[in-house]
């Protein structure tokens, strides 16, 4: 029987792509019109991309054009994921003695001869540490071809299950229990002012200076309090199209915490821009817009077209409508939209961002919260 072989750049090109698929979770990208070379991403890692390339270079002028083609490409993955910078890994497995290689605009090249190479490679080993002891062993083809694609195949039944878990349509209840209590907020309200003849709402209403004289549970009240029926039904039929979605992608505990964090950081900044009386869930609503368009960064591989044709429109044209159109609180909406942001930040995503992140989103929320305060109160 015929032993199963696999020529030495292939080789080197499989174990590669094993280990940077199935130990530092990069996806393998489709780029037209080249041959001979494999594209990893990884929107979370340091290199969010990695390019590997068999194809022969044999002169610098050679190396010159394959850093062109490289820009071009990644050109293309900034405009995909809406990005500006990215920094790529061009690992070059086929080069000529006399070419001398350069890093240039945030692309670092690396020669790989061999495997040996491999676990001798001073720049490689200390951007990934943990490479050389687990570079699989190709010494038997078969076994090896058969290990490469079981491994590689594993690790993508995984992912799909996980991005099942994020996407799959999930049974919502904290979105109908924060609309459920706007609705109960508003009937009672109107209830109490013309039966009982009594202003509730400007008992729950925010005003910078009750604020400031102690009443800071505004802070929070008005956020569920609306001036008439139009005004209620339009930011419930946005909470609705939209706590759905973030209830469904970030889970229903942080999708409440999100929801009175940023309209608490909405009602903040209303005080500190305006002086007199404001109410609503906007601010909330757009935190939710916030921990979306977070989200869709993070995902962005799935949400492109949803990111870029629905979220980030929505945002910019409410924000727009919110100068425009005359008693619209929009300090409300950005400082929501902000607070929703670093809240969706600090709490994390499903099987996305670092425990950097994270901590980057704490401070920031920390931050955005005490300037608030520092404002309103002492200045």
């Amino acid at each position: 029987m015929q032993k199963e072989t696999v020529n030495k750049r292939d080789q080197i090109l499989m174990q590669l792509a094993h280990y940077f698929i199935t130990k530092e979770n990069y996806t393998p990208i489709v780029v037209r019109g080249v041959k001979n070379e494999l594209w990893l991403e990884n929107l979370d890692a340091p290199y969010r991309i990695i390019r590997i390339n068999t194809n022969y270079i044999h002169n610098n002028e050679q190396l010159d054009f394959d850093l062109f083609k490289i820009k071009n490409v990644v050109k293309q993955v900034k405009k995909k994921t809406l990005s500006f910078k990215i920094n790529t890994l061009n690992i070059l497995l086929d080069v000529g003695n006399s070419v001398k290689l350069k890093n240039t605009d945030r692309i670092d090249c690396i020669k790989v001869d061999g495997e040996k190479d491999i676990k001798k490679a001073k720049d490689l080993n200390e951007l990934f540490p943990d490479l050389k002891n687990n570079l699989l062993d190709a010494h038997d083809g078969l076994d090896f071809l058969i290990n490469v694609t079981n491994d590689i195949n594993i690790k993508t039944e995984k992912e799909n299950k996980e991005f099942e878990k994020v996407f799959m349509k999930k049974k919502l209840s904290v979105t109908y229990v924060l609309m459920a209590i706007n609705i109960l907020v508003f009937l009672i309200g109107t209830f109490a002012t013309y039966v009982a003849k009594v202003d509730v709402f400007s008992k729950i209403a925010l005003h910078r200076n009750l604020v400031k004289s102690g009443e800071v549970y505004r802070l929070l009240t008005a956020v569920f309090a609306h001036e008439s029926l139009i005004h209620l039904a339009m930011n419930m039929y946005a909470l609705y199209i939209i706590g759905s979605q973030v209830e469904t992608y970030i889970g229903k505990k942080k999708y409440l915490m999100v929801y009175l964090f940023s309209g608490i950081t909405g009602c903040l900044l209303s005080s500190v821009v305006h002086s007199g009386w404001s109410l609503g869930a906007s601010g909330a609503i757009f935190g939710l817009m916030g921990s979306l368009l977070y989200f869709g960064v993070h995902y962005r591989m799935y949400l492109e077209s949803t990111l870029k044709n629905s979220i980030i429109p929505l945002i910019v044209a409410n924000l727009a409508m919110g100068f425009i159109i005359p008693n619209v609180d929009n300090a409300a909406h950005i400082g929501g939209l902000v607070g929703g942001l670093f809240a969706t930040m600090a709490l994390g995503i499903e099987n996305k961002g670092t425990k950097q992140d994270k901590i980057t989103g704490i401070i920031c929320s920390c931050l955005l919260i005490a300037a608030l305060i520092y404002i309103l109160f002492f200045i």
